[in-house]
């Protein structure tokens, strides 16, 4: 406010502000609406901004295959070793109890798993999302959904992979419905426990 830089720009402002004729306020910052931007504040409508984060997230999700490959690899190395350790199970009393545990292995691999997997998302790009945000290029729901969005194949290939594996080698109850029954389920656990984790990492 007190530089020579500052003192330059307040003399012109206040120069073209004298030469507005009807425009002339008294505050010399004082500056017209931008072309283009609405009531709002921001250039892009909110379809444009959603499409632009989800576009961006998706190619930062694309540049690190290796992290998909990996995470996949993961998955389905921890779904043979739960197929492997209840394999067969036959519908008795110790089979049932089998069973019980094989399930609490899957929701319990499906929390954590992916909790952990994305407590970090928001807290690493939070000096670009801050940055951005104050120059009004988007609003915190279309960051957040184009974000969630972005990565959600990836959330649903993972209970996929994760079931597919298991089911037949734990000898669940067969039939194509009653597995796309478990399939589901285990999606909405995969998930669910994916937007606790967003909630952590927003935190």
């Amino acid at each position: 406010a007190v530089s020579p830089i500052a003192r330059d720009i307040l003399e012109t402002a206040s120069a073209i502000g004298g030469q507005g004729g009807g425009k002339h306020v008294d505050d010399p910052y004082f500056l017209q609406p931008m072309e283009g931007v609405d009531g709002t504040g921001y250039r892009a409508s909110w379809w444009t901004q959603f499409y632009c984060i989800l576009w961006r997230s998706w190619l930062s999700v694309l540049k690190d295959p290796m992290l998909v490959k990996v995470r996949l690899l993961q998955t389905a190395m921890v779904a043979s070793l739960v197929g492997s350790i209840y394999f067969g199970q036959v519908l008795d009393q110790d089979g049932v109890m089998n069973i019980n545990g094989s399930l609490f292995l899957f929701l319990t691999n499906m929390t954590f798993q992916n909790v952990f997997a994305v407590i970090n998302v928001f807290s690493a790009e939070l000096p670009v999302f801050l940055r951005e945000k104050r120059s009004r290029l988007y609003r915190v729901d279309t960051y957040f959904l184009g974000k969630t969005i972005a990565e959600l194949p990836l959330f649903i290939a993972v209970p996929f992979v994760f079931t597919s594996i298991t089911y037949p080698m734990i000898g669940l109850k067969a039939g194509v419905s009653h597995y796309l029954v478990t399939l589901f389920i285990v999606t909405l656990v995969a998930n669910v426990s994916t937007s606790f984790g967003y909630l952590i990492s927003c935190a």
